[in-house]
């Protein structure tokens, strides 16, 4: 039987005690990150995640060991890859990948690395004084030539595609005009809690885009219970609104006289009869009833003036809404998958 060195036997039970620790669990990869940026990573997110990073096949005996206490945790195996690490939190996922997503920082190609989109460079003055500077960026496929003293960009160039490979010639170009193609900082291969694996496809969500589908969906089922007469405490101002505006308008049409319809009623009965008494001839008019018409005709053609000049009536004050908290709301995003 082989011998295990008792390093490695302390080390993965760190690496169990860890992940039996905390609500979420997560693999991420910290390839490529300066030692400085991720310790200076660490160090911001330490009150709110724990990080250890260890060697693959001991992250992997971790995981197999804890999955008969922590159902589906073993799933996280197949995203161990490149220099991994283990991290723990009492976060969900979706707040976990957010504020790691929000800590990365850009980064210089070093060159030999695959373009991660088309890498364009835009025509016009740049920085740097008349020199040797012209010749390359030739080398590297921009046109440039000096005006005024300026190294000045003729053209929009793309010198690599997305998948290209960036030599290191133009990396040194790109660090000079201040262009990082790349994204520094703790990625998430995988997170688990509370027996749900998460992917990053899972966990990527365009959180404005979740908040207005959130808000759509919300006036749409408020419209439907209105319109159904379903009682809520939400419905209820507006269906007993709904109701009594319709027994009114009843109430005016069958000319039921009460203390709300009669002032309506009689407007509505003053209305048809100048219709009707519109449509005598002259000669059968009185002179009472032509300036009744008379008048009738001047308060219409002034209306629209009067009401272009009245003040707007002011809205009526909207009720406080509790406010929700980014991360509460992107904490129910987990029910999504559950």
């Amino acid at each position: 039987m082989a011998h295990v060195a008792a390093w490695k036997k302390d080390l993965v039970q760190d690496l169990k005690d860890l992940m039996g620790s905390y609500k979420t669990v997560a693999i991420v990869r910290v390839d490529d990150i300066p030692g400085i940026q991720l310790m200076q990573i660490r160090a911001k997110l330490r009150d709110r995640m724990r990080f250890k990073v260890a060697k693959k096949s001991l992250i992997r005996l971790a995981l197999e060991g804890l999955k008969d206490e922590r159902e589906g945790i073993d799933k996280l195996s197949g995203t161990v890859d490149g220099q991994a690490a283990v991290l723990g939190t009492d976060l969900n996922p979706f707040t976990l990948f957010k504020i790691l997503k929000d800590n990365m920082q850009p980064m210089a190609a070093k060159g030999g690395e695959k373009a991660p989109f088309d890498i364009v460079i835009e025509a016009g003055e740049t920085s740097f004084p008349a020199g040797p500077i012209v010749g390359e960026f030739g080398k590297v496929g921009i046109p440039a030539s000096i005006v005024k003293g300026k190294v000045v960009i003729k053209k929009n160039v793309t010198p690599v595609k997305e998948g290209g490979v960036i030599s290191r010639d133009l990396a040194q170009m790109l660090a000079k005009l201040e262009i990082f193609p790349f994204n520094a900082g703790v990625q998430i291969g995988g997170a688990w809690e509370n027996g749900q694996f998460y992917s990053p496809a899972d966990l990527d969500i365009d959180m404005d885009a979740y908040k207005q589908n959130l808000t759509a969906a919300a006036q749409m089922a408020f419209n439907l219970a209105v319109y159904a007469a379903y009682m809520t405490p939400q419905t209820a101002v507006p269906l007993l609104a709904k109701a009594r505006s319709e027994a009114l308008n009843l109430a005016v049409h069958a000319g039921i006289m009460n203390d709300e319809s009669k002032e309506l009623i009689l407007s509505k009965a003053y209305g048809n009869m100048l219709a009707l008494a519109g449509l005598l001839t002259a000669e059968a008019k009185d002179d009472d009833l032509k300036a009744l018409l008379g008048n009738a005709t001047a308060a219409s053609a002034a209306a629209p003036v009067e009401e272009a000049a009245a003040p707007a009536e002011a809205a009526p004050p909207k009720e406080e809404e509790e406010e929700v908290s980014e991360e509460d709301a992107i904490g129910g995003l987990g029910a999504l998958f559950g």
